[in-house]
């Protein structure tokens, strides 16, 4: 049973875009080369589609739509897709996460995930009146795990604002171990941290976190938020994501700098 096969329309709207793409296609008795030749792309990455690999992006569901005469049919689900939470993303972004190449994470309040020690982990989801903290806390340690914990992690390039370092979350010993824990992970040569300090004023991570996950043929992006968040999976989103991601990397110190910010403010705590 191939990928496609696997499908289930009802997950959610992305899955449902791959679904119809197949079945509309085999309807109409055509090829992937056919489907191809009308959305600009090659057999693969047809293949790719319909196996919710990647998604079409609005030119060419208005390419199908027009072809296949459709009334808009697949525009109007990429809007909604795009638009509209989907409790599924989250999951679907921790797969993201195990297999990207490349992650780029700005994180403006808190220490993100990948690089939290299990206390201020606890930390955080006490804070955030989760009911099992403990459930939560093995689901977060095995997402970092999958992240950071494998021979082959990732390079991670990571953009902190100086809130989420001198913010004293669970107290003076947390925090000192917690960026303890961020000089230990800066010392290797696969990740990257550095700080925007607050003197360096407004910038475009201010309204709020996010992440790139670059895989082995593109780009897929998670916006975070309180209670939910929203996957990103079209390719120009993603790419204007990574534009952002480089300006305010922009304003943030070097690495070096932003390691005697840490070292500083670790002495504060």
């Amino acid at each position: 049973m191939s990928a496609a096969d696997e499908i289930d329309p009802a997950s959610s709207l992305y899955a449902w875009l791959a679904y119809d793409l197949r079945f509309y296609r085999q309807k109409r008795g055509l090829t992937g080369v056919q489907v191809g030749k009308i959305i600009n792309c090659v057999r693969s990455h047809v293949a790719n589609l319909e196996a919710g690999r990647a998604c079409i992006d609005m030119d060419q569901a208005k390419a199908l739509d027009k072809s296949w005469d459709t009334g808009g049919h697949f525009q109007r689900l990429l809007f909604f897709a795009r638009s509209l939470h989907n409790p599924d993303w989250f999951r679907q972004s921790t797969e993201y996460e195990a297999k990207a190449r490349i992650l780029r994470i700005y994180q403006g309040q808190t220490i993100p995930v990948p690089l939290q020690t299990e206390d201020y982990a606890r930390a955080v989801l006490s804070m955030a009146r989760v009911e099992d903290i403990e459930k939560a806390l093995l689901g977060r340690m095995a997402r970092q795990e999958l992240i950071i914990g494998r021979e082959d992690h990732p390079l991670i390039m990571v953009l902190l604002d100086q809130d989420s370092l001198d913010r004293p979350t669970g107290g003076a010993s947390v925090m000192k171990g917690q960026l303890r824990r961020l000089l230990e992970l800066g010392e290797r040569s696969t990740v990257s941290i550095r700080v925007i300090a607050r003197s360096a004023g407004w910038h475009f991570g201010l309204n709020g976190p996010f992440q790139i996950m670059s895989l082995e043929r593109r780009d897929v992006a998670y916006v975070g938020a309180f209670r939910g968040g929203r996957l990103v999976q079209d390719p120009a989103e993603a790419r204007e994501m990574a534009v952002d991601f480089e300006l305010i990397g922009a304003k943030a110190s070097s690495e070096g700098e932003s390691r005697a910010l840490i070292e500083k403010l670790m002495e504060g705590f």
